[in-house]
């Protein structure tokens, strides 16, 4: 425990002492979210729609748009590490890998829950709303900050395979194509082409974006809710455990 306060507590001022890495990733969520609220907002005249809201629906994926920077931002902290020596060094001290990855992705989470925080703030003040009520929006706020950590942890595994940061700045164009191939923009119900709900079905992004959207839109919605956080989670357990052994590989002593 003391291994992972003393890492945690250099992970989240490492965070906090860099304006270039909050700012556009908090910011650029909110623009989109802006940009596609007012030309997409007609979408909800179509039959089915969920909500007269467009804001209310596009919310939700301002919140994924922040596990997208997350896995970019705790990539290239780890591949900074890696670059200037500072695991070389730390294999001389008895530090466990496992310590390593929870402390290194306190600066994600501390980044998650802000952005998370920040969002949904954004979103009531522009007059969006949580059907869920004040306790919809603390797991919301829950969920958001799960998702951020099971990208976070995709950006570890990243990190470490990057020969420098500036390689994992290549992940983002792939992971976003993740988040457009979902239902971000539209219920998987309302899709008319069939290769398109198809890849929105098996995709795991959708049910989390959804889980995220019946706090908003429904209100509480279990199954939804347990889709949601079992993806994240699931993505979090199988990201943890390659990134936990690609540390203990890296750490090994020789």
């Amino acid at each position: 425990m003391t291994q992972v306060r003393e890492l945690a507590r250099r992970s989240v001022l490492r965070t906090m002492r860099q304006p270039a890495m909050i700012v556009p990733a908090t910011l650029f969520p909110l623009i989109l979210l802006a940009i596609n609220s007012a030309g997409l907002d007609s979408a909800t005249e179509l039959p089915g729609f969920p909500t007269d809201s467009y804001l209310t629906f596009a919310l939700a994926f301002a919140f994924m748009q922040g596990g997208v920077f997350a896995v970019i931002g705790t990539g290239q902290n780890l591949a900074e590490d890696t670059q200037s020596g500072f695991f070389n060094r730390l294999q001389l001290t008895p530090i466990r890998a496992s310590a390593l990855v929870a402390g290194q992705l306190a600066g994600t989470l501390a980044l998650g829950t802000f952005q998370a925080t920040t969002y949904i703030t954004v979103g009531l003040a522009a007059g969006g709303h949580v059907e869920a009520g004040i306790p919809g929006a603390v797991v919301l706020i829950a969920l958001a900050t799960v998702i951020t950590l099971a990208f976070g942890s995709i950006g570890l595994i990243a990190g470490m395979r990057a020969s420098s940061p500036e390689n994992v700045q290549g992940l983002f164009p792939v992971i976003f194509v993740f988040l457009f191939m979902s239902s971000m923009a539209m219920p998987r119900n309302l899709i008319e082409n069939d290769w398109f709900r198809t890849i929105a079905t098996y995709n795991p992004v959708s049910y989390m974006i959804e889980g995220l959207r019946s706090l908003l839109i429904t209100g509480w919605d279990a199954e939804a809710l347990a889709l949601g956080f079992g993806c994240a989670l699931a993505i979090l357990a199988v990201a943890l455990t390659v990134a936990s052994r690609s540390l203990a590989e890296r750490m090994a002593r020789t």
